[in-house]
């Protein structure tokens, strides 16, 4: 389970980093039409975040209020302050939902789209989906920024 939490941590933060180098106009690009922009990402990520770990061991993951198909479309009114803000309640209620589970929990059954999955299971289920989406935040911010992109990690090895 600290692993876990740990890496999802681990991811959070990559995101916060990326997310902290794209300015407003950036939030909103896309690399094509059938592309998502990394502000319609941070919708996704969460409101999956919100809809999977609110009441985790108690209801299905997939709850009746949300709109998937909402948080792929673009909102032109949110600001970069209201995206980020929805970035870190995704987040709040996935790491509180993280930091109630005991040992016992890990091998209840929990349900996502009426799919039944350990709470191991479901963690790791989770844990591949904000990685690719993460993954496609730093990709964007990257190739917007290219021109001043400091590594968010470990950077290549440059000739001396």
């Amino acid at each position: 389970m600290r692993s876990a939490r740990a890496r999802l941590a681990g991811l959070k933060a990559l995101g916060d980093r990326a997310l902290s180098r794209l300015d407003e106009a950036d939030l909103r690009r896309t690399l094509d039409p059938e592309s998502n922009s990394v502000a319609v990402l941070v919708q996704h990520i969460a409101g999956n975040m919100r809809s999977r770990w609110t009441d985790f061991l108690t209801t299905d993951g997939e709850k009746p209020t949300r709109n998937r198909d909402a948080e792929f479309e673009p909102s032109p009114g949110a600001t970069r302050d209201q995206l980020r803000e929805r970035w870190e309640e995704g987040w709040r209620v996935l790491f509180a939902a993280l930091d109630g589970l005991g040992p016992e929990d890990l091998v209840r059954t929990v349900l996502i789209r009426g799919e039944a999955h350990t709470v191991v299971d479901a963690i790791n289920r989770q844990l591949v989906h904000y990685g690719e989406h993460v993954g496609q935040i730093v990709l964007l911010a990257k190739h917007f920024k290219w021109q001043t992109w400091e590594s968010l990690s470990l950077p290549r090895r440059r000739p001396r």
